[in-house]
């Protein structure tokens, strides 16, 4: 019997019913509404759907310093400087390497960044992607880009160790 027909033949029935019989059919109007009605959404739910507000701010504060230091490097870059030692060349050249490497982190780094907010954007940051538990809260404050628990990532690493 769906929600609704049960309703409508309690509510026919209650114009009959009197004192203490129509409290109990009120229960049990109540009892089979809420057995069969969509869940509400709770003050918890709303409060763990802004759980890591501080962190998605975090998170997008620093993309945006990468973006801008980024930025900043490739305005000061020296091309074609004439070196007059070759010290001083190879210097230069171990420098920009060195400036490579970082920004090929930075590149990554943003990568990351940018999956853990779609994973926020998506409801699900915080779920560990090996064991599909929770993720603790610590945890994803001290590395917000994680997207395993300690426990997965210690076997994670412990196989990479055997691997090598």
């Amino acid at each position: 019997m769906s929600i609704d027909g049960c309703v409508e033949r309690c509510y026919s029935f209650k114009v009959m019913l009197k004192g203490s019989r129509r409290s109990r059919l009120r229960v049990a109007i109540a009892k089979r509404v809420t057995k069969y009605a969509k869940p509400r959404r709770t003050r918890k739910s709303t409060r763990a759907a802004g759980k890591y507000d501080d962190i998605r701010v975090a998170l997008e504060r620093q993309r945006a310093n990468l973006l801008e230091e980024a930025g900043v490097v490739l305005t000061n870059r020296h091309d074609g400087e004439a070196f007059p030692d070759l010290s001083d060349q190879a210097s230069a050249e171990a420098d920009q390497n060195f400036v490579l490497r970082m920004k090929e982190r930075e590149q990554k780094l943003l990568k990351k960044i940018d999956e853990t907010l779609d994973r926020i954007r998506l409801n699900t940051y915080g779920i560990c992607e090996r064991c599909g538990l929770e993720i603790p809260y610590k945890r994803l404050k001290a590395r917000p880009v994680t997207t395993l628990c300690i426990e997965c990532k210690t076997e994670q690493e412990r196989e990479e160790k055997v691997r090598l």
